[in-house]
C-alpha cells in the first residue's frame, strides 16, 4: 500500500489564498534562481584571487551536479511526506553552503560550498513548481508558470548585476552573504504561507535507487568535465567513468523496477509526451547553460567591461525572456493551446546560438545585447511550458515525481552543457595562450594564466593584452556554433508531442485517462462528503489512493 494522499481542490480550510501562497513560492524561486547567476560576473575576480582559473568550471559544475542529483529525491519525498518540511530543509542547506562559501579561503572550500548549496538548491525549484500543481489546475497554471519563468528572467540580470556590484564594492564574498537574509525570508514564507495537506501512510525510501542515481550522475559529469582536458578521451580514467555511468544506469533501472516507491518510476517513460519533452528539455539545457554560463566572463575579458557592465549587458535577455514567459503563460490559460510555443522557442534558441558564434573582439557590444536577447526569447517560450506538459500528463499524486524527473534530465543537460563548454573553453584558452604568448610574458603578470583577472589584463601592454583578448574570444565563440543544432533537434522532437487538453480542476488531474473516458471525473467544487456518498471508487479517485 503506497502513501495515501488527501488533497483539496479549493484554497480554503488549511490552504491560504493562492496569491499569498504564490508569493511565498516566489521568494523560494528568487533564492534559487539568483544563486545560479550571481557568481557569473564575480567569477573572473574570484578565481583570480584564489589562483584557480583552471578550476573555474567546477565552481559552476559542483552546484549543478549536486542539485541535479537531489531533484528526483526531493520530488519523490515531496509526494510521500509533504513538501513544506522538505522545503525548509532545502533552504537550511542552501544557507549553510552560502556561509561556507562566504568564508572560503581557497578554491577547494569554494567548490565544497557550492556543492552544499546545490544539495539544498535542488529542492527549491522542484518543490515550488510541484506546490503550485497542488493547488492550481493545469489550465490555470499556465499564468503562474509564466510568472515563475519571469522570476528566472529577472534573476538572470539581477544576479550578474548584484555579483558585479559586490565585486566592485564590498567584495565578492557578499554574493554569498546575501543569501542569508533571502533564505530567512524564504523560510518565513514557507512557515507562514505554505499550509498544505500532508500525505498519510507508510513511507518507503528507495535508498538503493538514490545511491545508484548519484553514482551514475557523478560519473557522467566527471567524464564530461575531464574528457579531452584533464585526461584524454582514451585515458583509462575517462573510460572507467563512462563504464561506471553505464553500469550504474543499468543497475538503477533494474532496482527501480522492483522498488516499492521508486525514486524515478519507469512507468513515466511509457508516456510519449514525457519522453519527448524530457529529451528536448535536456537539449535546451545544454544550449542554455552553454550559452550564458561563461558570457559575463567573456564580456569582461574580451570587451574590457567591468563586472557591473557585464551584468547590464544581459538585460536584453532578461527583457525578452520576461515578456515571452509571461505572455505565453497567459496565452496557455486563455486558449489551452501550447504545443507551438516550445517548438518555436527551440528554433529561436538555435538561431541565437548561431549569432553568438559570429562575435569578435572588435564588434560593438550592441551585437552581444541583440544576440542574447534572441536567446532569451527562445528560452521564455519553452522552459516553463515543458514543465506544464509533463504535469498535465500524470495524476496529481505523482506530480512531484514527474516534475522532478523532467527537471532532472534538463539539469543533466545543463550540467553537460556547462561541463563540456567549460572544459572545451578552458582547454582551448590554455592552448591559444601558449601559442600566442611567450611563457615568460604570462608568468610575469603574477601567478601565470590562472591568476589573470579583468583588471590585470586591462593594465597590460598592448602587445600582451591583445593576444589574451583574442584568445578568450577565439576559445569560446566557435563552441556556440557547435551546440546550435541541439535546438533544431529539440524542435523536431517536440513536433511529436500530443497536445492533450489541460485539466480545468485538480480532481481531473488525479484521474487516469481510462477513468476520464469512463466519465468518472469528480468535479473540483465537490466537498468531501459528496465524494464519500459516491462510494469507495469515487473516494479512491478523489484521494489518490492506489494499491501496488
Amino acid at each position: 500500500m503506497t502513501a495515501t494522499t488527501t488533497r483539496r481542490a479549493d484554497t480554503g480550510s488549511g490552504t491560504p489564498h493562492v496569491g499569498l501562497l504564490f508569493g511565498g513560492l516566489m521568494l523560494v524561486m528568487l533564492l534559487a534562481s539568483l544563486n545560479q547567476t550571481v557568481l557569473s560576473t564575480a567569477m573572473p575576480t574570484i578565481v583570480g584571487e584564489l589562483d584557480g582559473v583552471t578550476h573555474m568550471l567546477w565552481v559552476i559544475t559542483a552546484y549543478i551536479l549536486a542539485s541535479t542529483i537531489m531533484m528526483p529525491i526531493y520530488g519523490k519525498l515531496g509526494d510521500l511526506i509533504g513538501r513544506r518540511p522538505l522545503l525548509l530543509a532545502a533552504i537550511a542547506l542552501f544557507m549553510v553552503g552560502s556561509v561556507v562559501g562566504a568564508l572560503a579561503g581557497g578554491m577547494t572550500a569554494l567548490i565544497v560550498a557550492r556543492a552544499i548549496q546545490g544539495l539544498g538548491g535542488g529542492g527549491l525549484i522542484i518543490l515550488s513548481q510541484a506546490t503550485i500543481a497542488d493547488v492550481v489546475p493545469a489550465r490555470e497554471r499556465g499564468k503562474y508558470m509564466g510568472v515563475m519563468g519571469a522570476v528566472f528572467a529577472v534573476s538572470s540580470v539581477a544576479g550578474p548585476l548584484l555579483g558585479g556590484w559586490f565585486t566592485e564594492g564590498p567584495g565578492w564574498r557578499w554574493a554569498f552573504w546575501i543569501n542569508v537574509p533571502l533564505g530567512i525570508a524564504a523560510a518565513a514564507g514557507a512557515v507562514f504561507l505554505l499550509k498544505l495537506p500532508r500525505p498519510r501512510g507508510r513511507v518507503r525510501l528507495d535508498i538503493g535507487g538514490m545511491i545508484l542515481l548519484a553514482v551514475a550522475t557523478t560519473c557522467l559529469v566527471l567524464a564530461a568535465s575531464w574528457g579531452g582536458h584533464t585526461y584524454a578521451w582514451s585515458d583509462p580514467v575517462i573510460l572507467g567513468l563512462i563504464a561506471g555511468t553505464v553500469v550504474a544506469a543499468v543497475t538503477f533501472v533494474a532496482v527501480e523496477r522492483r522498488a516499492a516507491e521508486p525514486i524515478l518510476p519507469m512507468h513515466l517513460f511509457a508516456e510519449p509526451n514525457f519522453n519527448f519533452t524530457t529529451v528536448a528539455g535536456l537539449l535546451i539545457g545544454v544550449g542554455m547553460f552553454g550559452a550564458i554560463g561563461y558570457m559575463p566572463t567573456y564580456l569582461q575579458m574580451t570587451f574590457g567591461v567591468d563586472a557591473t557592465e557585464s551584468g547590464l549587458l544581459m538585460i536584453p535577455m532578461m527583457g525578452t525572456m520576461l515578456v515571452t514567459s509571461t505572455v505565453t503563460g497567459q496565452l496557455v490559460t486563455r486558449t489551452g493551446r501550447y504545443k507551438w510555443m516550445p517548438i518555436s522557442g527551440s528554433l529561436i534558441l538555435a538561431v541565437g546560438l548561431v549569432l553568438l558564434s559570429t562575435l569578435t573582439a572588435d564588434m560593438g557590444v550592441w551585437h552581444v545585447c541583440l544576440y542574447v536577447g534572441v536567446i532569451g526569447l527562445g528560452l521564455g517560450m519553452s522552459m516553463q511550458i515543458l514543465v506544464l506538459v509533463v504535469q498535465n500528463t500524470f495524476p496529481l499524486r505523482e506530480v512531484g515525481t514527474a516534475t522532478a524527473s523532467n527537471n532532472y534530465f534538463r539539469q543533466i543537460g545543463a550540467t553537460l552543457g556547462s561541463a563540456l563548454v567549460g572544459s572545451i573553453f578552458t582547454s582551448r584558452l590554455a592552448s591559444l595562450l601558449v601559442e600566442r604568448l611567450p611563457a615568460e610574458a604570462v608568468e610575469s603578470v603574477g601567478g601565470g594564466a590562472d591568476s589573470l583577472t579583468p583588471a590585470m589584463v586591462a593594465g597590460l601592454p598592448d602587445a600582451i593584452r591583445q593576444p589574451i583578448i583574442e584568445s578568450y574570444n577565439d576559445a569560446l565563440t566557435p563552441i556556440y556554433l557547435w551546440i546550435a543544432p541541439l535546438g533544431l533537434v529539440a524542435a523536431v522532437l517536440l513536433c511529436f508531442v500530443k497536445e492533450m487538453p489541460l485539466a480545468t480542476s485538480l480532481d481531473d488531474e488525479q484521474v487516469p485517462q481510462a477513468a476520464v473516458e469512463g466519465n468518472l471525473l469528480v468535479q473540483a467544487d465537490m466537498v468531501e462528503e459528496d465524494a464519500e456518498a459516491r462510494g469507495p471508487r469515487a473516494e479512491a479517485v478523489r484521494g489518490g489512493t492506489a494499491d501496488r
